[in-house]
């Protein structure tokens, strides 16, 4: 029996900072790079204006399929991204670009997408859990904001899908972390928990212990901050600054503390997966205890959380893979 043609598919991560797209040869879940381009999102009134110019430039062969994952609620076809002013109709790229078959995907389902793509070089665990671990999985995202999605396990594989978990309420637990929540309801009718756990959460988190110290930040720190990537900033000083570390200190325990509810809620006896940007950037931080801690810290259900694996997802180009994955099975 020959093995299925290849697909040729046009993939793509929208992010609120990037848009990532890339054309893919897929057979099965193994996936060659064609094509592959970073535009800044904010530099473009639309995904179809950075599609247009991906196509001008990588003059191939037309795909059979595109799959999108998008930061935002997918519904029916079309989506409107959280952090850019684009809205997307799935038909509408396919009549524009006359591809066959466009799908779009929540960012964080497309994450899960990808991971059976991944090899074991581009995961690392920070938890075993139990031997011989199966069951539901899911995945936490922390990056320009906070993506959860859950994986359905039917006995044999898998299933993705999406939900908009970071947008459910910031739920405090100690006095300091009361403070934060009212700190920010200055700004925010409702705080999230992507208001705390996100790039944008971590500045706003030393923000708050800026602001409670009633000391300016050090003029090294908030010189970073203004020349480039405030949270990248606040993560690079952490180890010299006070109150940088603190920051971070507070952000990955919080980080624990959602991916422990979103586990429990997922019953992810398979595995909490963490992906995103910022994960694999603060990894030695994660491997310290407070994360775990925070993870497990939820009282009677602490057994079960430790009966779960939690990994981090090395590879940034999982949003990637997930998309097309995802088109070449609706497409095969």
């Amino acid at each position: 029996m020959t093995d299925p043609r290849p697909l040729r598919i046009l993939a793509g991560d929208i992010g609120g900072t990037k848009t990532r797209l890339a054309l893919f040869s897929v057979r099965g879940t193994a996936l060659e790079s064609l094509a592959e381009e970073r535009f800044a999102s904010r530099d473009h009134d639309s995904l179809a204006a950075i599609i247009r110019i991906f196509r001008e430039r990588h003059k191939t062969e037309p795909p059979h399929a595109a799959c999108f994952g998008i930061a935002g609620p997918v519904d029916g076809g079309r989506a409107a991204a959280t952090n850019l002013p684009w809205r997307i109709d799935a038909a509408e790229l396919a009549r524009r670009f006359r591809i066959p078959r466009v799908d779009l995907l929540n960012d964080l389902e497309a994450n899960a997408w990808g991971i059976p793509a991944l090899s074991p070089a581009d995961i690392h665990e920070l938890h075993p859990g139990a031997p011989g671990a199966a069951g539901n999985a899911a995945v936490i995202a922390a990056g320009t904001g906070l993506g959860e999605a859950g994986m359905y396990w039917d006995g044999d594989r898998l299933h993705p899908f999406a939900t908009e978990g970071g947008h459910t309420g910031f739920a405090p637990a100690t006095e300091l972390e009361i403070e934060l929540l009212r700190f920010l309801q200055r700004d925010y009718d409702h705080v999230s928990w992507e208001r705390v756990v996100s790039g944008p959460g971590l500045v706003a988190i030393h923000r708050f212990l800026t602001s409670r110290s009633g000391q300016p930040p050090a003029a090294a720190v908030a010189r970073a901050m203004e020349q480039g990537d405030p949270a990248a900033a606040i993560s690079a000083a952490a180890d010299d600054d006070p109150v940088c570390g603190q920051a971070l200190e507070l952000f990955v325990h919080l980080y624990g503390v959602e991916a422990g509810n979103l586990a429990l809620k997922q019953m992810a006896l398979g595995g909490l997966y963490l992906g995103g940007g910022i994960a694999p950037k603060i990894l030695p931080r994660l491997q310290r205890g407070p994360f775990l801690d925070a993870f497990f810290a939820k009282g009677r259900m602490r057994p079960l959380l430790e009966r779960m694996p939690v990994r981090v997802i090395l590879n940034d180009r999982t949003a990637l893979y997930g998309p097309a994955l995802y088109a070449a099975t609706r497409s095969g």
